[in-house]
């Protein structure tokens, strides 16, 4: 019998409550509720062992081999949870797992006994997944004005999304939520993010954003990595007001070098570059390798965009036609007050 008090999802809010996430690691990593400290009572191993006993075998064989794993580890369990607790003693400690089954039930328990009172969440994870889900649709049927930054690769688009942002504007800087940084090159030096993590972050953020009733995004393509953006921002890219940048060539190359940092990520620029290759020149191909071997990364750089990433892009506009506010700049710091002046004028 569950004696356990439960707590709704509408109810949290990190302020109040401190929670922990008792399911496997390569759960918690593959997405988490924001400020939740992992505390597994499995190993990834152990969760799969246990999962093939349940499915193969029953309920109560995959029981018992839990009960088995889990007994040792429950003095650290405790302690773990209890030292945490006493960082934070204004707050309330809440227990998840994946749907607010027996892992959570059973550490909320043992935490009770123990003296502190800790409650479970109704639902697990799964009811966070719930209210992602119902604020997607909400802003399907609510949808807000798109304003879309665009313009070639190397633009310091992502730059300039990440200091508006710090100045407040209500930017979705979603190549940043993805983990990617949105072309084949694009997992460089990164950690993709999962489609729930992603969500989450997409979430999270439009919470913090939910009084503004435009939206700032970057044209992006339906997959960032792993990421699958959500169609009511694909249709905004599609209909928003769009504001068209420009810097001089050798900014663009030389922002390029720097933000892939070629020489730390050799291989993965090659691995990538062969990738490209049925889609370049041969001759060009050739004229890449061979900068390659002589480690000339700009000239790269500069041959990848002239024969395929600039005139993919002048293909790709050529499917829009909503408002498009052109700016060209000799500086980013130039270009960065045009845009903060366009969008300023956009969002009053």
């Amino acid at each position: 019998m569950n004696n356990v008090k439960t707590i709704s999802i509408d109810e949290i809010d990190e302020d109040h409550y401190l929670l922990f996430d008792v399911r496997s690691p390569k759960e918690f990593e593959e997405y988490h509720i924001p400020g939740a400290y992992n505390v597994s009572i499995f190993s990834n191993e152990e969760r799969a062992e246990i999962g093939t006993l349940y499915k193969q075998d029953s309920k109560e064989a995959a029981m018992e081999r839990g009960l088995q794993v889990v007994a040792p580890k429950l003095p650290s369990i405790y302690k773990e949870i209890h030292t945490k607790s006493k960082e934070h003693p204004e707050k309330k400690v809440v227990i998840y797992c994946a749907r607010g089954g027996f892992r959570s039930q059973s550490i909320a328990q043992t935490m009770n006994m123990m003296g502190m009172d800790t409650l479970q969440l109704d639902g697990g994870i799964r009811s966070y997944r719930k209210r992602i889900e119902s604020a997607f649709r909400k802003m399907v049927a609510e949808p807000r004005n798109i304003i879309v930054l665009e313009g070639h690769t190397g633009t310091m688009k992502t730059k300039l999304l990440k200091e508006l942002q710090e100045e407040g504007y209500p930017v979705l800087n979603l190549e940043e939520m993805a983990g990617h940084k949105g072309s084949i090159f694009g997992n460089i030096g990164e950690h993709p993010s999962s489609q729930k993590k992603f969500e989450s972050s997409l979430y999270e953020r439009l919470k913090e954003i939910e009084n503004s009733s435009s939206i700032i995004i970057e044209s992006e393509s339906k997959r960032i990595g792993r990421a699958i953006v959500p169609d009511f921002l694909l249709e905004g890219k599609y209909s928003g007001v769009r504001i068209h940048v420009e810097l001089p060539f050798h900014l663009r190359v030389q922002y390029i070098c720097n933000v892939y940092e070629p020489l730390l990520h050799k291989d993965e620029i090659v691995e990538a570059i062969h990738k490209l290759s049925r889609r370049l020149p041969p001759s060009v191909m050739a004229d890449i390798q061979e900068n390659l071997k002589a480690l000339h990364y700009d000239k790269v750089v500069s041959l990848l965009l002239e024969n395929y990433y600039d005139p993919k892009y002048d293909y790709a506009k050529q499917k829009y036609d909503s408002e498009c506010i052109k700016l060209s700049s000799q500086s980013y710091q130039e270009m960065y007050s045009e845009v903060k002046k366009q969008l300023d004028r956009l969002l009053n």
